[in-house]
């Protein structure tokens, strides 16, 4: 078996073996985001954008392929359609692999996360109205001694969660959701996110 498809197997194996708990949205806004893996016989990684600078909210952060449900959307509708319109990759180059647990934000969102398998001849075409640019993570960066840290801020009892990868640092929401695809899907550990607090900046 190829690296890829044996990668491609462990992952649904372990989402498939996961409880995810769902989040009733009470006066929250539904959102989806798109966990992308693209992989070859010899790395895997995932799809990260940068936001455009000229948004009206978090302009220029790191973030997930992802926004807001359109009306009789289902989350996985959702999130392929957000992939395309921002990075250019259809739905048909994509397979599902399963769901993350819903992460509640402090700007107003449960966000819905969605892992998924791209097709190794994906051709991302950006949006640049909502897209500054796109990076392959290598999913290794994310095996490091202390690629993920938690911190304490004094106006929140909960963990801060943040990311260090490719010298640089993502926080959560983000961080957060990527913190546990790496830990259910790749390490099928199961483990809860939605108490990892954001920093100040993400909760407008």
């Amino acid at each position: 078996m190829k690296y890829s498809e044996g990668l491609k197997d462990r992952l649904a194996r372990h989402l498939a073996e996961f409880s995810r708990l769902e989040d009733s949205a009470e006066n929250l806004k539904r959102a989806a985001v798109a966990i992308v893996i693209a992989s070859d016989d010899h790395r895997a990684s995932f799809l990260l954008t940068r936001r455009a600078s000229k948004l009206s909210s978090h302009a220029g952060q790191w973030a997930l392929p992802g926004g807001r449900l359109d009306a009789g959307e289902t989350i996985e509708e959702a999130a392929l359609r957000e992939l395309h319109e921002e990075v250019g990759v259809p739905a048909q180059d994509i397979t599902l692999l399963g769901r993350l647990d819903d992460y509640p934000t402090r700007s107003g969102y449960l966000i819905s996360p969605v892992v998924m398998w791209a097709s190794p001849d994906i051709r991302p075409v950006l949006n640049p109205d909502e897209v500054a640019s796109l990076h392959h993570i290598p999913l290794s960066d994310l095996q490091k001694d202390n690629s993920a840290e938690f911190i304490t801020i004094p106006e929140s009892e909960r963990p801060v969660i943040r990311l260090h990868f490719q010298n640089t640092q993502v926080h959560a929401p983000t961080a957060a959701v990527i913190h546990q695809f790496n830990e259910v899907a790749v390490h099928g550990r199961p483990t809860r996110v939605a108490h990892l607090e954001q920093p100040l900046f993400a909760w407008k």
